[in-house]
């Protein structure tokens, strides 16, 4: 049997394509049973703020929590890369940063893009569509040209800070359209008004795949002016990470930072971040309604999640680019017809989705480094993984590491020669560093770790 009928009659099983191969009215053709993917990526999400209380996405966090519903939660996601551009990269490849080339925010223009999920599912009969923020320098001083393997494309011209949710270009369909300041051209709103017309508009005969990503919550985490004030009096309590007054045992980076010089305006920028995220969500109910209007919901996978994390303060850091779960660790949901809802122990990466929306649609990723999580989202055993890879090339505040993030661990090697190793079920929040401690559990994961970098 062929990859793509053997995943089309898995997924057929599993009820998600219970009208596959019906024929349309009339003499329409019949329906490819393929399903629909739609990918939302959000810009530097924290892992905590789904689920929270108070709820930055409420409407989606209310479908977790509605047992009839199919929403799936892998509470242990991580990255590849804490950094945009590479962990984008990763994405739409299935592939760790040191092998697309594509480490930093600089490195976007090295991408292949000739060789993508979407150049596959297109070249396999998907139609393709991408809505948002693309890769860091975009459009890497090429013109507004629409990269292979996408068939409608709105992405956003990189642009400058003040960019990010007001005053942006957005080359559509590779014709650059200047946006301004007023309410109307809020980002997030924009972008979500493109992905729904994307669904409305998509061909009927065959499945589509579709990206939204907008830029929120990024720094300088604005929220639509609707939402501006809603969690002024709401409680985000500091971790007991934030601003530590002892980062004895903690790396040389870490040492040399000061203390935070004004914690109440991080915790202003927390609730900044909060709010940003509602229109996000607003967004994600628009494209999930859309879906259904055509009916299409029960035949579409649906993945949530984030490029990378952010630091609002914790270890003393602001930003990204740190090994700790406020950097590397993301949301990741899916929302597969027929699953069973609720959360997955899994470890799951952003290099997971390419491969699992390959096994979806049934066409082949070689090199891929991820591995599919169909087999967690239906419930059926899948091989076991002791760990996920982390890395970074460093910047001139944080050296370059290299890092394993276990269930129950995080091992974290520089380029200094410094170590780190957390026992997260007792350190959570990774305050005691016990590298030096126990030879053998840090031999252990140095073990693992050089296995995953191959």
């Amino acid at each position: 049997m062929s990859r793509a009928r053997r995943a089309a009659a898995l997924l057929a099983a599993s009820g998600l394509l219970a009208a596959a191969g019906r024929a349309a009215e009339g003499s329409s053709p019949a329906r490819d049973p393929r399903p629909n993917v739609v990918i939302v990526l959000t810009d530097d999400q924290p892992w905590w703020t789904i689920p929270h209380d108070p709820p930055p996405m409420p409407w989606l966090q209310a479908r977790l929590e509605d047992p009839a519903d199919h929403w799936v939660r892998f509470p242990l996601a991580f990255v590849n890369v804490p950094l945009c551009c590479p962990s984008r990269a990763s994405l739409l490849t299935g592939r760790y940063a040191h092998r697309t080339g594509v480490l930093t925010n600089r490195d976007g223009a090295r991408l292949d893009e000739r060789d993508t999920i979407a150049v596959r599912l297109r070249d396999a009969g998907y139609h393709t569509g991408y809505v948002g923020k693309y890769l860091n320098g975009y459009p890497f001083g090429r013109g507004p040209y629409v990269p292979p393997g996408w068939d409608r494309w709105t992405a956003k011209w990189q642009g400058s800070g003040a960019t990010v949710y007001l005053d942006h270009v957005l080359i559509e369909d590779g014709l650059a359209v200047r946006h301004g300041s007023s309410p109307g051209d809020y980002l997030t709103d924009v972008l979500a008004s493109r992905a729904v017309r994307f669904v409305r508009e998509a061909p009927r005969d065959r499945p589509f795949l579709l990206v939204f990503a907008p830029t929120a919550p990024h720094a300088p985490w604005m929220p639509a002016p609707r939402h501006e004030g809603t969690f002024l009096a709401a409680d985000f309590p500091d971790p007991p990470s934030f601003d530590l007054a002892d980062v004895g045992d903690g790396p040389g980076w870490v040492r040399a930072l000061p203390r935070l010089p004004d914690p109440g305006g991080l915790r202003a920028v927390r609730r900044d971040a909060a709010e940003a995220l509602l229109a996000v969500d607003e967004a994600v109910r628009a494209i999930v309604e859309a879906l259904r209007a055509r009916g299409d919901l029960e035949r579409t996978a649906i993945f949530v999640l984030t490029d990378n994390g952010a630091a609002f303060g914790e270890h003393r850091w602001v930003g990204k680019g740190c090994p700790y779960d406020e950097c590397a660790r993301i949301p990741f949901l899916v929302r597969l017809p027929g699953a069973r809802p609720g959360a997955r122990p899994d470890l799951a990466s952003v290099v997971d989705v390419a491969p699992t929306v390959a096994e979806l649609a049934g066409v082949p990723l070689p090199g891929a480094d991820g591995r599919s999580l169909l087999p967690a989202l239906e419930g059926r055993p899948a091989p076991p993984r002791p760990g996920v890879l982390l890395e970074w090339a460093g910047d001139p505040t944080i050296p370059a590491w290299w890092a394993v993030r276990t269930p129950s661990s995080l091992y974290v090697e520089y380029a200094t020669g410094e170590r780190e190793r957390y026992d997260l079920r007792r350190d959570p929040w990774a305050l005691r560093n016990l590298a030096g401690r126990d030879p053998a559990a840090d031999r252990s994961l140095a073990a693992l770790l050089r296995s995953l970098r191959g």
